[in-house]
């Protein structure tokens, strides 16, 4: 029997056609003597479509047109329901599309990768590949994540951030904190925004006050770092769980300017069309010293720990060549191209690597039977509530 693999992609989210390119390459990379792959496409407006015209990437270039070929679906928030169900059915068709035993998301940025679809997988019970809703949450907010690594003891840049409406009601406040913790140069970046979408560089107080509107078209909130000036990016991916894991080698993304941009990672096919992530101009395995490839790959794998993640994720690393420190920048959960080319060089091919994430799915999911969800009491049965009426007294200080 093979496995009905639901592979979701786009979603609302300024990542949409990037994910549809990873998509693309996680399927053509499926066995498919294994698995019988069930395309779900999320437009930009939030609905769900499934159908064979959504294997074709060169499809994607009229929307419109691809979406008359395909149906739209949904499934239920309905525990144990794992169901891919048609919004419109014909005289002579089935309601359901498509049972579905495990889920690949392959989705990227905001309303998608940071947690949102996965509590919708949770409440379906369906496996999912990749991190669960607290670790995706805590990973695509930078706030947050170096918070969580800070904690624990992991390096990360000087940073501060604040609110659009702090920044609105505060502003030369602000303005004055960033400037005394951490001076110029400084990195500005939406919170929880992915591709280096959102992201720019500030020498002085004009370009600060420009980059922080600009981050702020984005997000409600905005991180402000410490701009390493002599940098090299450092990239590792890691794959496992949060108890049991292991590091890719290393790459050094080229970049064209001050930081990577979009157009590094996505445009640089020399005219060609994207490959997602694989376009990146890279150097790999990394020229570094050996004591530095074992310190970010050990510190790859803490962060990944840290965050408690599942499947792959890559950790984007900053080395200041002026002092030889190395920080982590940022951890992706749902990587761009689920960093198939790391793996490759590791002695992962893609389709093994697929495998990897759907059994690691399916074992958290096992896993996650023998908790208890249900504490077996009965409060409301109990002899001595009283029978005390909803909008009562129940005590406490909401109570009073």
């Amino acid at each position: 029997m093979k496995t009905n693999v639901g592979v979701v992609f786009g979603g609302r989210s300024v990542e949409n056609e990037i994910s549809v390119i990873t998509a693309n390459q996680a399927i053509q990379a499926m066995d498919k003597d294994k698995y019988n792959i069930i395309p779900i496409y999320i437009t930009k407006e939030g609905k769900w479509y499934s159908g064979e015209a959504l294997f074709n990437v060169a499809n994607y270039r009229d929307t419109k047109k691809l979406l008359s070929m395909c149906e739209e679906v949904y499934m239920k928030p309905i525990y144990g329901d794992t169901n891919l169900y048609r919004t419109k059915k014909g005289l002579f068709q089935k309601e359901v599309v498509a049972t579905l035993d495990v889920i690949l998301p392959a989705l990227h940025g905001t309303n998608c990768e940071d947690g949102t679809f996965q509590g919708v997988m949770e409440f379906s019970g369906i496996p999912y590949t990749g991190c669960n809703t607290l670790a995706s949450a805590n990973g695509m907010d930078k706030i947050t994540m170096k918070m969580i690594l800070k904690e624990c003891g992991i390096p990360v840049v000087d940073y501060c951030w604040f609110s659009d409406k702090e920044w609105d009601d505060k502003k030369d406040a602000t303005v004055e904190r960033i400037e005394n913790k951490l001076g110029y140069p400084v990195i500005v970046k939406p919170a929880n925004s992915g591709s280096s979408v959102g992201i720019r560089a500030a020498h002085n107080r004009e370009e600060l006050l420009d980059a922080i509107d600009y981050a702020i078209s984005f997000t409600s909130r905005v991180i402000i770092e410490k701009y390493v000036q002599k940098l090299k990016e450092v990239n590792c991916a890691v794959l496992g769980n949060y108890y049991e894991c292991q590091p890719s080698v290393c790459e050094v993304p080229v970049r064209s300017g001050e930081i990577l941009s979009y157009q590094d990672k996505y445009m640089n096919g020399g005219g060609k069309q994207s490959q997602g992530m694989q376009s990146t101009v890279r150097e790999i395995p990394a020229n570094l010293p050996e004591e530095s490839t074992k310190f970010i790959q050990n510190a790859a794998c803490e962060t990944f720990r840290a965050l408690s993640c599942d499947g792959v994720a890559r950790i984007d690393f900053i080395i200041d060549e002026a002092t030889g420190e190395i920080f982590v920048n940022e951890i992706n959960t749902i990587p761009g191209s689920l960093s198939f080319y790391l793996w490759e060089y590791s002695g992962i091919n893609f389709g093994t690597l697929i495998d990897k994430l759907i059994d690691i799915a399916l074992r958290r999911k096992q896993d996650a039977g023998f908790k208890a969800v249900n504490y077996g009491e009965n409060i409301f049965a109990a002899s001595n509530t009283g029978g005390a009426k909803m909008g009562g007294k129940m005590g406490g200080k909401f109570g009073k």
